[in-house]
C-alpha cells in the first residue's frame, strides 16, 4: 500500500495566503481557490472587488487541474486547437488557463485555481501560492 501527502489546513491557509499577497501587490481583484486531489474545494478566498463569477470560475479551474493531474491550460489548448467536442467531457468545468496542480514527491496532491485577471496572471498568482509550500 502506499502513502501519499494530502494538504492540512495549514498548508491551504499557506496557500491563499501567498496568492493573496502576490494579487494584492499587483492591484488585482481575484477568486483564489484550492482542491484536494479529488477536486473537492479546501478553501476559497474572493479579494475585494473580484467579479461575482470569478467564485465559480476558480473553483472549477482547480478541479480541472486537480483531476486532469495537469494545468487546466492544456484543456482549453486543445479545444482551441480544433477539438471543440472536448467541451462535452464530463465533470470538468474549468477547462481555462488559471488551474495549477500541486505536486509532492511525484503525486497530485491537490491544485489552486485563480480567476479574474489575465489567465498568464491567474496562473503566475496560482504559482505563488504553491511556491508558499517550498516544495521545490
Amino acid at each position: 500500500m502506499k502513502t501519499k501527502s494530502v494538504l492540512s489546513d495549514t498548508e491551504v491557509n499557506k496557500i491563499l495566503g501567498a496568492a493573496k499577497q502576490c494579487a494584492n501587490d499587483n492591484k488585482w481583484a481575484v477568486t483564489i481557490a484550492v482542491c484536494d486531489d479529488g477536486g473537492h474545494l479546501l478553501g476559497l478566498l474572493r479579494l475585494d472587488g473580484a467579479p461575482p463569477i470569478s467564485a465559480h470560475i476558480a473553483p472549477a479551474k482547480a478541479h480541472t487541474s486537480a483531476l486532469g493531474r495537469r494545468e487546466s491550460k492544456s484543456y482549453e489548448d486543445v479545444i482551441n486547437n480544433g477539438r471543440t467536442s472536448f467541451l462535452s467531457v464530463p465533470v470538468l468545468q474549468g477547462m481555462l488557463e488559471g488551474g495549477v496542480p500541486i505536486v509532492v514527491d511525484g503525486q497530485i496532491v491537490g491544485a489552486v485555481g485563480v480567476s479574474g485577471v489575465k489567465s498568464n496572471e491567474d496562473v503566475q498568482i496560482a504559482n505563488a501560492g504553491i511556491a508558499a509550500l517550498g516544495l521545490s
